[in-house]
């Protein structure tokens, strides 16, 4: 399925397609520039679509456990109040004087699969900043994406020149060089093996935009209340791991194993009935969770002495480890405790260095400013409570930077 001049096209007219497009896209860049405050009233009318539900039978078979819940945050990042706070956010205060913002010009967006809408999300922030957009579908892509965009491009024709998209496999190499060539920059969201593959298809002169994998955890440092670990319990058993910003480790600021062991068993309960209240309503990811019980208990067969004690709850567990390392835990549940003294924070977390995100943070308010500006120094780029750890808000960067900004390139005209 293919996207191209405001019309749809069968999968095999890719290279066709190919072929029209260098001029298409200099003729489109002849003309005037994309007039944003159309973009944004597009793409608020089609959030009012989606919300007003005549998309909620294709919304309803995405294998995620919330449809509703998803189709509200979809309303809420498409609707006009938080398009616009996202420019004036992102791109406010860099006009001025003789210095303005223009477009990177062509954008190859590669999308990945596993955050449902996120292909047309990029096709928004690509057309916000003016450019013109070629987006690769994921091959998981359920033809949802293909019809918001071709609503969007019928609310607004004007937006037809700027929108491509294409369903190409990543195994079609020579079909994304092409479209690579095209571009000016490539957003890429991975993890490292869809970066390193980007990197070598890439043109010398286009500008890469990596969106990589990124790993979260929360931090207890003090005491903390019961009502602390139903909070972490909670995110756990919502986001079951799977975002970036999810808990894969519960650091303990102690050096004493024992402790951690206390509160393994105090939690262990905690994130059980969190687990049963949230189990997932995906046969895929019911059977994903089983999968990786049976491969744990497998694992703690033949493991030596030093791999981790697992305390196994119903459709969860946690694992206490004898390391500090921040690694991706076996997620949907199943979450790693592990010991981080205040003093090694620095030198623990800098091994992560690239992959660190979100960090929940539970300690008393006399430390709060000291811990963040921990964190902070080591390159953590959002920290809050366990429970905001996957929350969104307006006027937020992404993964410590401004998306818009990346999309875009200063021009300073002198006369």
């Amino acid at each position: 399925m293919i996207i191209a001049f405001g019309k749809r096209f069968k999968s095999n007219e890719q290279d066709k397609i190919l072929s029209l497009m260098e001029d298409r896209i200099n003729k489109t860049l002849s003309g005037k520039s994309l007039d944003i405050q159309k973009v944004i009233n597009a793409i608020d009318a089609l959030g009012k679509e989606i919300g007003s539900g005549i998309y909620d039978e294709k919304i309803k078979k995405l294998p995620i456990d919330d449809p509703l819940q998803y189709k509200d945050m979809a309303v809420n990042m498409l609707s006009k109040e938080a398009l616009e706070t996202k420019l004036k956010t992102e791109l406010g205060e860099v006009s001025q004087g003789n210095t303005k913002i223009m477009p990177l010009g062509v954008i190859f967006h590669i999308a990945a699969g596993n955050m449902e809408g996120l292909p047309a999300y990029c096709m928004a922030e690509g057309l916000l900043t003016g450019n013109i957009n070629i987006l690769k579908l994921p091959q998981a892509d359920n033809d949802l994406s293909v019809e918001i965009i071709e609503r969007l491009i019928a609310i607004e024709p004007n937006l037809a020149d700027y929108i491509y998209v294409f369903d190409t496999p990543s195994s079609d190499i020579r079909g994304m060089e092409k479209m690579a060539a095209l571009s000016d920059g490539i957003s890429v969201w991975g993890g490292d093996e869809a970066v390193l593959a980007v990197r070598r298809l890439a043109p010398p002169t286009a500008k890469l935009i990596e969106w990589g994998h990124k790993l979260g955890f929360a931090y207890i440092s003090g005491e903390y209340k019961e009502s602390d670990l139903s909070d972490i319990a909670l995110h756990i058993a919502v986001t079951k791991q799977l975002l970036c910003s999810s808990c894969q480790v519960i650091y303990l600021d102690t050096e004493d194993m024992e402790e951690l062991y206390t509160f393994g068993k105090r939690f262990l309960p905690i994130l059980e009935q969190a687990v049963n209240v949230h189990s997932s309503n995906s046969i895929g990811t019911r059977a994903n969770i089983t999968l990786r019980s049976y491969t744990d208990m497998l694992w703690s067969f033949i493991s030596d002495k030093n791999s981790p004690d697992m305390l196994k709850g119903k459709g969860c567990s946690v694992k206490i480890c004898g390391d500090n390392g921040l690694e991706l835990s076996p997620m949907l549940g199943n979450v790693l405790v592990k010991r981080l003294p205040r003093k090694n924070i620095v030198p623990v977390l800098r091994k992560s260095k690239g992959y660190l995100q979100t960090a929940g943070l539970i300690c008393s308010e006399k430390d709060k400013i000291e811990l963040c500006r921990i964190f902070a120094q080591c390159g953590i780029t959002k920290i809050t409570t366990p429970k905001e750890m996957s929350e969104t808000h307006l006027g937020e960067g992404h993964d410590g930077e401004y998306a818009l900004r990346r999309y875009t390139r200063i021009v300073n005209e002198y006369f």
